[in-house]
Order: structure tokens, then sequence, then C-alpha cells
């Protein structure tokens, strides 16, 4: 379903946008209808980030929210049980970002029943290394589209073998580091982007990590098949406390950035 719905809005010349959010965050019983209306917005698809008490690949924002998460109960259980609520209201791609501890403290063969009934489309698990995907990602998992992520250091010859084991897309972190908003990205920024960009041949390329608004969209497009942002939404949220009016319109800029016609290079 991931890569089916890139495709469809790449036929269309446009671009992918794909919106990350901390599971539960910032309000657990409210959280439902935010993921639906952040779709409604302009999002293709969500990525639902399960809270861990130490997310390696995220910057402060986003490990801030993971940890007012956790304080309101989240938990893998309840991300699940989110999801499949959220799959009741929209048919659009969910995919679940986590780490390897807590799904393995969950149970692989129980997170994995759990998260079909849930109707979760990928997987995003950034501490599992390409050395260990086969050990880790049986075929078991099948069922699931799982990315892989590209870095500025990866080789060409690693690029090929993430773009090999992928399902759905590769994810290509811009720039070293964790995530978070960056104002300012160097001109290698786009050469490596170009050069993965020609590399990735089996998958669909989402670009993420200091994304933050619709002027890097306009910016990167011609070397993507979409963005992911996640620490200027969370960020947002955070300081959006009433209706989130401000977040929902932001996310409407970015999606109509990510629908007009590219840029000529």
């Amino acid at each position: 379903m991931i890569r089916k719905t890139i495709e469809k809005i790449n036929a269309k010349n446009q671009k992918a946008l794909s919106i990350y959010l901390t599971a539960g965050y910032p309000k657990v019983d409210s959280f439902v209808d935010l993921v639906c209306k952040v779709y409604d917005a302009g999002a293709d698809l969500i990525e639902l980030g399960i809270p861990f008490s130490d997310p390696l690949a995220d910057g402060p924002v986003i490990q801030k929210a993971s940890e007012a998460a956790l304080a309101n109960g989240v938990s893998l259980i309840s991300t699940l049980e989110m999801t499949a609520k959220i799959k009741e209201r929209v048919d659009k791609p969910i995919i679940l970002m986590g780490y390897a501890n807590p799904i393995m403290h969950y149970g692989i063969e129980k997170f994995i029943g759990d998260a079909k009934e849930a109707k979760v489309d990928g997987l995003i698990i950034p501490d599992i290394p390409l050395e260990e995907y086969e050990d880790f990602f049986t075929d078991k998992f099948k069922d699931f589209e799982i990315a892989l992520l590209t870095t500025p250091t990866s080789s060409q010859e690693r690029i090929q073998k993430i773009d090999e084991l992928s399902s759905g897309f590769v994810y290509c972190v811009s720039v070293t580091g964790t995530t978070g908003v960056r104002n300012k990205f160097g001109d290698e920024v786009k050469q490596n982007l170009e050069r993965t960009y020609n590399i990735i041949s089996k998958n669909k390329m989402m670009l993420g990590f200091g994304i933050s608004s619709p002027a890097n969209i306009r910016e990167y497009k011609n070397y993507t098949d979409g963005f992911i942002l996640g620490s200027a939404i969370v960020k947002n949220l955070a300081n959006d406390n009433t209706d989130y009016s401000y977040t929902f319109d932001f996310i409407n800029k970015l999606s109509k950035a990510c629908i007009e016609p590219n840029k000529e290079q």
C-alpha cells in the first residue's frame, strides 16, 4: 500500500508527504482524531513513532514528545490500539517507527500478529543495522513494507543493498546526526541526494531529517519521491495547544508545495 500510494502521487508529477507523529502526543484521548485531521490537512502517509525512553535517532523535540507520551501511559500496546482505530476511519498508509528493544520485549511474533490485526502497513526500525537485517526481519515480517535508512556517508554498494532489502521506500537521511529542524543545508546535501536518488532503482525514495518547510520541499523535490517531516510538526503541536489549527494549516502548505510542478534544474 505504501509504494502504490507514492507511485500514484508521483504519476501526477507530485511528491508524497509523510508526517511523523509521536503516538499519543500531545494528548492520548484525542490522538486518533488528531491523526485523521492530519490526513485531511494533506498528509499522504502517517509515520507513528512508538514512544521509547532511549530514541537514538531522534533529536530533542521528538525525545521530549516521547517522554511526555510515556508519562501519559502510552505503550506499544496502546500505539497498536490507536493504529487500529485510525485505520477504521482512514484508508491510507500507517508506518510504525520504533526501536528493536520494545518490540523484542513485547515478543516479535506477538508484535507481528497484533500489528497485522491493527492493519499496520509498514515499519521503520532504525537501530537494526543492515548487517543484522536478515536476522531480525525474517519471513514472518513479509506482510509489512519495511524501509531502511541511507545516510550521507553510505557508499554506493551499501545504498544498493539497502534498496535491495527495503520494500515500499528507502528512507534517505538528508544529513548526519539526529532528527530536528535545520535552517540551512550545504551544497553537499543536494549532491548527496542526487547521488542517492540515482542509485536507488527498486524502491521509491523518501527524504527526511531536517526537512521543515515548504521552501525545503521546493528546493529538493527534484531529488526525491517524497518528504518526511517530523520535528517541525511535533514542535508545532507542542506550541499549538488549542485546536491545532496552526499545525493543520502548516501541513496544508507543505502539501501544496508537494503538488506544485517540479522546478527546472
